[in-house]
């Protein structure tokens, strides 16, 4: 079922089926909650599932010049509010997963476990918030130029031609982005800070799926980021790039599954 609510005179679209546990769903960087769509599928039959768009994404408002992962965490956490839910397991993807530690900070009560999917908890450095700033210019310059030429390289290379239709379908779901929009998450993305420290103190499971061919992610780093918590589960996809919740659907299904067993047990 789709839903809406408001904040502060703002719009929060998100989807809500299934029973039993939470689970919630939070798309990456210029995605929206139609990604799950499979996940949904799959995983309704067992859990309750909600699939937010995040701040200037999908039919969600823009929420401000700068969408920080904290402001994106409060719209998550609205959406539980409303929906009165106590606990849950939250996943995110990429940018999703950033907003996933900023929730896990400020509202760790509400959390049963929560997940990683092509995310990390360092914060850029120098060189990296340099080159935002560079593709911020560029898409000032020509939008539409940008995301054609970004959205196939999120892919293994192996995989681009296989999914072509898919790559087209999200291209067009960030076409239809407003340029204030696009940079706006971008800007939140440079500004967020370390998270490290809740993968240190937290006390519940943590889940991190990694593509072996991804080129946005360090995948060194993030390993090495898997033995911070007390608990974690690793799925490592070797035929992955960014793109992992499509590129091998199933198994990051079969996985999400696990680790809600590992969460509420």
């Amino acid at each position: 079922m789709d839903k809406q609510i408001v904040l502060d005179g703002k719009e929060i679209h998100y989807y809500i089926e299934g029973r039993g546990n939470t689970l919630v769903l939070l798309h990456g960087y210029l995605e929206s909650k139609e990604m799950w769509k499979a996940h949904q599928k799959a995983l309704s039959t067992s859990f309750q599932l909600i699939c937010i768009d995040l701040a200037g994404h999908g039919r969600t408002s823009n929420f401000g010049t700068v969408h920080t992962m904290p402001l994106m965490a409060k719209l998550v956490y609205t959406v539980l509010k409303a929906e009165e839910i106590i606990k849950c397991v939250m996943i995110g993807h990429s940018m999703g997963g950033y907003v996933a530690l900023a929730f896990a900070a400020k509202y760790p009560n509400l959390l049963s476990g929560f997940g990683l999917f092509h995310s990390h908890a360092s914060a850029d450095n120098a060189q990296t918030k340099l080159n935002r700033e560079r593709t911020m210019d560029l898409i000032k310059g020509d939008k539409g130029h940008f995301i054609f030429h970004f959205i196939p390289t999120l892919y293994a290379e192996e995989n681009v031609e296989r999914f072509q239709e898919e790559i087209k379908a999200q291209t067009d779901i960030a076409l239809s982005m407003s340029i204030e929009n696009v940079l706006a998450a971008m800007a939140g993305i440079k500004e967020r800070e370390s998270s490290l420290d809740v993968l240190t103190e937290t006390e519940v499971p943590v889940l991190f799926i990694l593509g072996k061919q991804d080129p946005r992610i360090p995948i060194a780093s993030v390993l090495a980021q898997t033995s911070l918590p007390k608990t974690s589960q690793t799925l490592m996809l070797s035929n992955s790039g960014h793109m992992g919740w499509l590129e091998e659907q199933n198994k990051t299904i079969a996985a999400i599954r696990g680790f809600i067993g590992l969460c509420v047990s």
